[in-house]
């Protein structure tokens, strides 16, 4: 089922895949790149695997949300918990789970930090943890390899004339210095959920030191270091699947 709801900023469109239950809903944050559509066919397989709703959506900006201007503040990843908020609101959501892939994993520990009563169960995906140089190595590379015209129409089909916007967003605000202090460090002790922490060892936009710095920070964190790269739930989706269907059981 497809929706828009309104934001502080403007038009989010939102996605949902029926569950199956009542339990609180996974509500999916996508990475610098991502939308809705990117999910592809995990959101199914996450419902079945869980029996739970699969919410969506795309940030401002991003798939087929309103569009933006200005190129995002350094405080974009903290701003989201306002946006998602305004979000659940509308939704009515009384309880949610949260799974964000790469950057959308620090922002579910942002918004996990200031919804403590309505988070129950957070999962992050290859998250990153702060800016290290491994991280602004693989931006540099994406970069330099999306000035070719077909990488650059393969961001296209997903954000159509947005796709400029995207990639200064992810690439402007990440490679600069004023956002090189940033840390997820200040929300993990104010995190009162679990938190399954799954990171690929062969990463190639961040080491392992950033799942066991999430994982070490939080109350109740659990970590999964596994042999793939930055996005688990394409490369190993059935251990993913199993891994955050578990993870939901037990809590």
């Amino acid at each position: 089922m497809d929706t828009d709801v309104a934001s502080p900023g403007g038009r989010i469109f939102v996605r949902r895949w029926p569950g199956g239950n009542e339990r609180a809903p996974i509500v999916l944050l996508h990475d610098s790149l991502g939308s809705v559509e990117q999910w592809r066919d995990f959101p199914r397989a996450l419902a079945d695997a869980t029996q739970r709703d699969i919410i969506a959506y795309d940030r401002l900006g991003f798939g087929r949300s309103g569009a933006r201007e200005a190129r995002p503040s350094i405080g974009f990843i903290d701003e989201e918990a306002l946006v998602f908020s305004a979000i659940a609101d509308a939704l009515g959501l009384a309880r949610f789970v949260l799974f964000g892939h790469s950057v959308g994993g620090a922002m579910a520990l942002a918004i996990a930090a200031a919804e403590t009563e309505r988070c129950e169960a957070v999962v992050t995906e290859s998250a990153q943890a702060f800016v290290e140089a491994r991280t602004l190595e693989g931006i540099r590379a994406a970069k330099a390899a999306f000035g070719d015209d077909a990488q650059f129409a393969r961001l296209a089909k997903w954000h159509g004339d947005k796709a400029g916007w995207v990639l200064d967003a992810w690439t402007g605000v990440w490679l600069s210095t004023a956002f090189a202090p940033w840390s997820v460090d200040a929300h993990l002790p104010r995190i009162a959920c679990p938190v399954l922490v799954i990171h690929g060892e062969r990463d190639e936009f961040g080491s392992t030191a950033f799942p066991e710095r999430i994982a070490r920070g939080v109350r109740d964190g659990r970590m999964i270091v596994h042999p793939c790269g930055h996005v688990p739930h394409r490369e190993c989706p059935a251990d993913v699947l199993r891994w955050v269907a578990a993870f939901l059981d037990r809590e």
